[in-house]
């Protein structure tokens, strides 16, 4: 995973960025559904991997799933600690690609594109596995990838500005189109009491993956396929997807 993408700046802030964008709730859905379509039995525990600032691992936990959530980012889990309300979840501060669990769950969910944060030769391949090992037999793994299309065209080397009440980011992109590897330069202007701002500076990396590398990583790491959507309705990919979803049997 590099060095990079460690969000101690952006952990404060990342929540109110991504509220408009992101339908929690819509997505808790959608994995639900999957639940239901796939599995013969509701999962009790389920593992939210780089859960972040556990949103959807809260999402979950409030619709009666035992919850574990796993992220590499201490900051962002002082974020899940902060927001919590009360769920019994178990926050671990370990790496996607090595996570340590006490036995096996149910389902795995994995959300946000974070597997696309997975930029070295082989990382893909080692979640895989990870996550294959701590699955219960024809378990599920639900997880999303930012596609090749969004990278080319919406991150490519394109720069944004994100504004909430009282924080300003300055967003700058830079595609390498041999490497598949995307840098991002993130300067965050929080506001302070006195009306002044602080800056903090972030670089995030971000890789991208063809639907062939992950059905290969998924079928060398023993999962059947069970499915490539590109909404939260199932529908078939099409080829200027921002998002793919993806289901998989963890086969043993």
């Amino acid at each position: 995973m590099s060095e990079y993408n460690d969000y101690s700046a952006i952990a404060r802030v990342y929540d109110k960025f991504n509220r408009e964008e992101i339908d929690y709730c819509a997505w808790a859905d959608f994995i639900e559904k999957c639940f239901e379509r796939f599995l013969s039995a509701k999962p009790e525990l389920v593992l939210d991997l780089a859960c972040g600032t556990g949103t959807m691992t809260r999402a979950l936990a409030g619709r009666g799933y035992d919850m574990i959530g796993v992220d590499a980012s201490a900051d962002m889990l002082s974020e899940a600690y902060a927001n919590g309300s009360g769920e019994r979840i178990l926050y671990l501060n370990q790496d996607m690609r090595s996570f340590e669990l006490y036995g096996t769950v149910g389902a795995v969910v994995c959300c946000l594109d974070s597997l696309n944060y997975l930029v070295d030769d082989g990382d893909l391949e080692k979640t895989f596995a990870t996550v294959h090992n701590y699955l219960d037999p024809d378990g599920l793994f639900i997880f999303d990838v930012n596609t090749p299309y969004k990278f080319e065209n919406v991150y490519a080397d394109n720069a944004y500005v994100l504004e909430d009440e009282g924080v300003y980011c300055g967003w700058q992109n830079f595609y390498d189109r041999d490497s598949h590897i995307c840098d991002f330069y993130l300067s965050l202007f929080e506001e302070n009491d006195d009306g002044s701002y602080t800056r903090s500076d972030e670089h995030q990396r971000e890789r991208c993956y063809n639907e062939s590398d992950i059905r290969s990583a998924l079928a060398a790491q023993g999962f059947e396929l069970c499915g490539i959507y590109s909404d939260y309705a199932f529908a078939s990919t099409k080829e200027d997807d921002h998002r793919w979803f993806f289901v998989a049997k963890a086969k043993k």
